[in-house]
C-alpha cells in the first residue's frame, strides 16, 4: 500500500476515533476545562497526529492508546461523581480570594494568583473597585465568581418591589428563510396571522432571515439584505401612548370642572389608570 494512502487511512480513522471519544467525556466549553483535561486533550491529539505520519507505529497501537485515554477519564470522572473526596481531589476546590471585603492574601497565594490577575477577573464582572466587592470565589478553572455588596447590586424588579409577569421565550418562526409551522402552532398562530403582520411592516416573508414572536405577540424580523433597516413594531409604544393621553384627559377634565362629584370621579379614574400604567410599562417599554 502507497504510504500516502497508509496515512490518508490513519488519519480518517483517528479522526473518527478522537470524534467519539470526545463526545463521550467533554461536555463543557474548552474555556472551563480544568488544566488536567487541557492536557490530556493535548496529549491525545499530538500522539494521535504523530501516529497517522510515522508509519512504523502499528496501525493498533494508537487506537489502543486514544481509547484507554478516552475511557480513563470517563471512570474518572464517574468516580469523581461519586466521592466528594475524590472530586475535590480530581477536579480542585473553590477557594475564596475576597470575603467579607477583604482580599484573602494567603488564599490567593495558594492559588497562585496575583494582584494583576486578581483585578483583571474582578473587572471581567464588571467589578472596577474591590470595594465594591462583598465576596469573591477563584473556581477550579480559573474563573472568578464575584458577590458585590448590597449597594453595589442592580436594581430588580424584586428589590424596587414591582410586581413583573414571567416571561416565555421567543419562538422562532422564521429561519433561514424558512416558516417554521409547528413554532407557529405553538403560540396558535397561523401562516395568515404571520402574512398580516409581516404586511404591517411593510416587507414581504421572502426578506426575513429571521423573525421571532413573543408571547405578547409582537413580531421581531431580521432581514436578509444587511443594508435595509429591520422594521420595529409600534404597537406597544402606540398602546402605552395611548393609555397615557387618556389619563393625562382624565386629569384635565377635573381640572376643567367645577362639579365636585365629577372632579372626584375624574380625578379617582386618573389615579386608577396610573396604577395600570404603573403594571403596563415594564412589559410595553420592551424592545
Amino acid at each position: 500500500m502507497p504510504g500516502w494512502v497508509e496515512v490518508m487511512i490513519r488519519s480518517i480513522v483517528l479522526f473518527v476515533l478522537i470524534f467519539l471519544v470526545a463526545k463521550m467525556w467533554v461536555r463543557k466549553p474548552v474555556g472551563e476545562w480544568s488544566a488536567f483535561e487541557g492536557m490530556l486533550s493535548i496529549a491525545a491529539g499530538g500522539a494521535a497526529g504523530v501516529s497517522a505520519v510515522y508509519l512504523a507505529i502499528p496501525p493498533a497501537f494508537p487506537v489502543f492508546a486514544l481509547l484507554i485515554w478516552g475511557f480513563l477519564p470517563l471512570a474518572l470522572a464517574n468516580l469523581a461523581l461519586r466521592s466528594e473526596t475524590f472530586r475535590y481531589w480530581y477536579e480542585g476546590k473553590p477557594v475564596a480570594v475576597i470575603q467579607d471585603g477583604k482580599i484573602l492574601e494567603d488564599h490567593m497565594k495558594k492559588s497562585h494568583l496575583s494582584s494583576d490577575q486578581l483585578l483583571r477577573k474582578l473587572r471581567e464582572k464588571q467589578a472596577f473597585q474591590v470595594a465594591d466587592v462583598e465576596f469573591a470565589l477563584l473556581e477550579p478553572n480559573g474563573e472568578v465568581n464575584v458577590l458585590l455588596k448590597k449597594e453595589q447590586q442592580p436594581l430588580t424588579p424584586k428589590t424596587a418591589q414591582l410586581d413583573v409577569p414571567s416571561l416565555k421565550e421567543p419562538e422562532t418562526i422564521v429561519q433561514d428563510g424558512e416558516i417554521k409551522d409547528e413554532a407557529l402552532a405553538r403560540r396558535g398562530y397561523s401562516r395568515e396571522w404571520l402574512q398580516t403582520e409581516v404586511e404591517k411592516l411593510g416587507i414581504t416573508i421572502e426578506n426575513i432571515f429571521l423573525a421571532q414572536v413573543d408571547e405578547l405577540g409582537e413580531l421581531q424580523v431580521d432581514l436578509f439584505d444587511d443594508k435595509l433597516q429591520s422594521p420595529q413594531p409600534i404597537e406597544k409604544p402606540l398602546f402605552l401612548s395611548a393609555v397615557k393621553k387618556c389619563q393625562a384627559d382624565l386629569e384635565g377634565y377635573a381640572l376643567a370642572t367645577d362639579d365636585q362629584q365629577a372632579k372626584a370621579m375624574y380625578n379617582k379614574s386618573a389615579k386608577d389608570l396610573e396604577k395600570v400604567l404603573n403594571a403596563l410599562c415594564p412589559i410595553l417599554s420592551q424592545t
